[in-house]
């Protein structure tokens, strides 16, 4: 059993996976609360879903960019519970957690996060071989800047502001290629963290330490 923690913005979401299906996901809007609420919703979740910590066989987190203090909480929690359990702990970056969830169309995928200040974290993605690949590294931007760097087809998936909802709408009337992924869409789930780690853990030639994952920050002037 894989259980899969996100605290990378300030959306905190959960899930436990067999390997086959999804056994138990939690996602809810937790604003500066990931220090009281995540412990807590560990146990809960692992309870409801009829299992104890012994049953736990390896565990996800995403590893940012993001939130500097949201990022540490979720990482440190998924480093200690693998450490001390002697299981794997597999980081997968908080936007291809996204861009893992969206289906098949044409054009390009933006997949974005809240950076506060009105910024965002932005990456692009192509659909080779049956997933979304980035084409590069995550960006720290505004919306005008995201839009202006659009050049072609694409739809935009993510925690989208009032400000982004805005830009989105007034460029696609001015004709640019721009369309907002519905609502559901939108939300970054752990299910789909706990997805993309077991297909990293099933293809796996290393052990996976929790040693070795550390957080992703976009690095700014200040």
């Amino acid at each position: 059993m894989l259980l899969a923690i996100d605290t990378a913005t300030q959306n905190l979401s959960l899930a436990l996976h067999d390997g086959a299906a999804v056994r138990a996901e939690q996602t809810w809007f937790s604003p500066n609360m990931h220090t009281v609420q995540l412990a807590p919703a560990v146990r809960d979740l692992i309870t409801r879903a009829d299992l104890t910590m012994d049953d736990l066989t390896a565990l996800a987190v995403s590893t940012g960019p993001g939130s500097y203090t949201g990022l540490r909480i979720g990482v440190a929690l998924a480093k200690g519970l693998a450490a001390a359990r002697g299981i794997p702990l597999v980081g997968i970056p908080t936007l291809d957690i996204l861009a893992a969830g969206q289906p098949h169309f044409q054009g390009g995928l933006i997949a974005v996060a809240q950076a506060g200040r009105g910024r965002i974290i932005a990456a692009t993605y192509q659909w080779r071989k049956g997933h979304w690949k980035s084409r590069g590294e995550a960006q720290l931007l505004d919306w005008p800047t995201l839009i202006g760097s659009i050049d072609g087809a694409a739809i935009v998936t993510g925690e989208v502001d009032e400000t982004g909802r805005a830009t989105i709408n007034e460029a696609a009337a001015n004709d640019v290629p721009v369309t907002l992924a519905p609502g559901a869409f939108r939300l970054r789930r752990a299910g789909f963290l706990a997805e993309e780690a077991w297909d990293r853990l099933r293809d796996a030639t290393e052990a996976f330490p929790a040693a070795d994952v550390t957080p992703i920050y976009v690095k700014t002037k200040d």
